[in-house]
């Protein structure tokens, strides 16, 4: 049942031992979103804590300094940035069908959650910004932090075309409550490993073109982990580099998982509806954003995908 913000905040403000959810394979926006509630429950003097199917990467290490999360047997569940149950990963079993509350920004969302916050924003973090006011919490400098880099990241660095006026905004009241943004961004968009590095040649020396040039597929295979010593967690600025060739209509970063199946990462401008191409395999996410997952190899998944978009481009 879709809800509204104050609804959201009661149920919130009623409950307590409350556990989080982030979505698996975790990015700024869910991360952010998840620990900048959980510091604002804890504030309120509530039992909460994050969990997450997936290693934090460790760039995000500097950013969400470690704070204590009580244990406790959980009586409320909260899911952030998650718009599918599938999502949650190795964590769907347990709780995909448990979730209490799911606050959400993503369009596509299945509405799986008890209740839904589902808000047209650029990142869930502006949502939680929105919830953390109104429970009445002061917003510090490490909520602060949390909030901009979901904003930041989830934007480009302000780039999307999702960025509103609204999203300006609050970025600028979290710099004005001390969020660090030049060393976020700095962290989030100018920093690259070692291994990034290597396995960003190789994903680029592999790139593959279909549909007269307007798609863009990178493939990232399990050999080339093994061969840069890079994690998936490592690759996460690979994709949006697809959407940056002249002509390109639909950028495709497909990951090979150790079991031999794959995720996609899709990118587009506004000529293909993201979300619509990754729901036709079981995904979603945004217009000019989305990802899916297929229990197949990768060769299968890319002639898939290209029959898709040859559907979509005509």
């Amino acid at each position: 049942m879709k809800i509204s913000i104050e609804k959201c905040v009661q149920s919130l403000k009623e409950h307590d031992n409350i556990l989080i959810l982030t979505h698996a394979h975790p990015d700024g926006d869910t991360l952010g979103a998840g620990f900048a509630l959980c510091r604002a429950l804890l504030k309120l003097g509530k039992k909460a804590r994050v969990i997450c199917a997936d290693e934090i990467p460790s760039k995000f290490d500097g950013v969400f300094e470690s704070f204590e999360m009580p244990e406790f047997e959980e009586d409320y569940v909260v899911a952030v940035d998650v718009g599918t149950p599938n999502l949650l990963g190795d964590l769907c079993d347990k709780y995909g069908s448990r979730v209490d509350l799911c606050i959400d920004h993503h369009k596509s969302n299945t509405e799986y959650a008890k209740e839904l916050l589902l808000d047209d924003a650029a990142a869930a973090c502006e949502t939680i910004f929105e919830i953390i006011k109104m429970l009445g919490v002061e917003i510090d400098k490490a909520i602060a932090d949390c909030l901009f880099t979901g904003i930041t990241t989830d934007t480009g660095c302000f780039r999307y075309a999702s960025t509103t006026a609204r999203t300006f905004a609050i970025a600028a009241e979290l710099v004005s409550l001390g969020a660090d943004n030049g060393t976020i961004n700095r962290v989030m968009f100018e920093t690259k490993t070692k291994q990034y590095a290597a396995i960003e040649r190789l994903a680029l020396e592999g790139m593959q073109f279909f549909c007269d040039d307007r798609v863009c597929i990178i493939t990232i295979t399990q050999e080339m982990y093994n061969k840069t010593g890079a994690q998936e967690q490592d690759t996460e600025a690979i994709a949006p580099l697809t959407r940056q060739i002249e002509g390109v209509e639909v950028g495709l970063t497909i990951k090979e998982k150790p079991n031999g199946e794959c995720k996609c990462s899709i990118r587009t401008f506004e000529s293909v509806d993201a979300s619509v191409l990754a729901a036709s395999f079981g995904g979603g996410g945004h217009k000019q954003a989305s990802a899916c997952r297929f229990e197949c190899s990768v060769e299968e998944a890319k002639a898939r995908l290209v029959a898709k978009c040859e559907e979509l481009l005509k």
